[in-house]
């Protein structure tokens, strides 16, 4: 794990640039099994969100900003063009960054994320609504010494299975609300977390000709497949819609054996359009 400006990051591998972004309470840690399969034929790049891993704290979390975070990293490692692959509320700021950048993007693939209005999604809205009343830091750093409980609590519909709940605790949680500043901040960044910001890109993304690919678990109840059939009718880009039957939020890691393959086939067309 690397550092620079304040955001903690993975690079490994040499090659064509792929590069990950992770979403709300996780961090690039996510994407270790993907980069595992990936790292032999790609330079693999995936970096913390601010407040999150070992990445340090901004005022302004609003998706707008956190585009502009990506377009850092790719400034900062001189990354050029770059395969962005994105996850959860990363997948609605890789959306943002997409329309303000595509000259930055040889492809684009979003697994299960924010899409729309659908921000923040129905069966999360409990959660960002305690933290709206600050009531969210308190409850995980009260709870962290309690793996099985905040992990079944905070991951439990996230995943199919949890085999360890205290490497999701150390991997995850930690980080972030070992500080009582770091959880109120991560509170402030639910909080600001605003459907408009992707309703408002909507005409963008309808206009976005980059090669785009969708892969989506099916067993989601935040994000469900009618979600991935709208970004197909919306991003012209659009090239294929794969479903990984049964998967859950972090598909991506937990079954990212199924999830490479699809990677890997899109990254080659990406290079041979470019």
């Amino acid at each position: 794990m690397r550092t620079r400006h304040g955001i903690s990051y993975i690079d490994e591998g040499q090659g064509p640039v792929a590069l990950f972004v992770h979403g709300a309470g996780t961090n690039s840690s996510l994407w270790a099994n993907a980069i595992a399969g990936l790292r032999a034929e790609r330079r693999c790049v995936a970096f913390d969100l601010p407040l999150h891993g070992r990445s340090e704290a901004r005022d302004d979390l609003s998706l707008p900003s956190l585009a502009e975070v990506i377009e850092e990293v790719c400034a900062d490692l001189d990354l050029g063009t770059v395969d962005l692959v994105a996850n959860d509320s990363g997948g609605a700021i890789a959306q943002v960054f997409a329309v303000r950048h595509p000259e930055r993007l040889r492809t684009l693939t979003l697994t299960n994320c924010d899409v729309h209005d659908n921000l923040p999604p129905e069966a999360f809205k409990p959660t960002v609504e305690l933290a709206e009343r600050g009531e969210l830091a308190p409850l995980i750093e009260t709870l962290i010494e309690q793996p099985a409980l905040v992990v079944r609590s905070a991951f439990g519909a996230s995943y199919e299975r949890i085999g360890d709940p205290q490497a999701l605790v150390d991997r995850f949680l930690r980080p972030i609300f070992s500080d009582p500043e770091r959880g109120r901040g991560f509170e402030r960044f639910l909080a600001g977390l605003d459907a408009k910001d992707l309703i408002a890109i909507e005409p963008d993304l309808a206009a976005l000709a980059v090669p785009t690919l969708v892969v989506w678990g099916t067993d989601d109840p935040f994000f469900e497949p009618r979600w991935a059939r709208w970004l197909r009718d919306t991003i012209p880009g659009v090239r294929k819609v794969v479903e990984i039957e049964g998967g859950r939020l972090f598909f991506v890691e937990e079954r990212a054996g199924e999830l490479v393959p699809h990677l890997r086939e899109h990254f080659a067309s990406g290079l041979r359009s470019g």
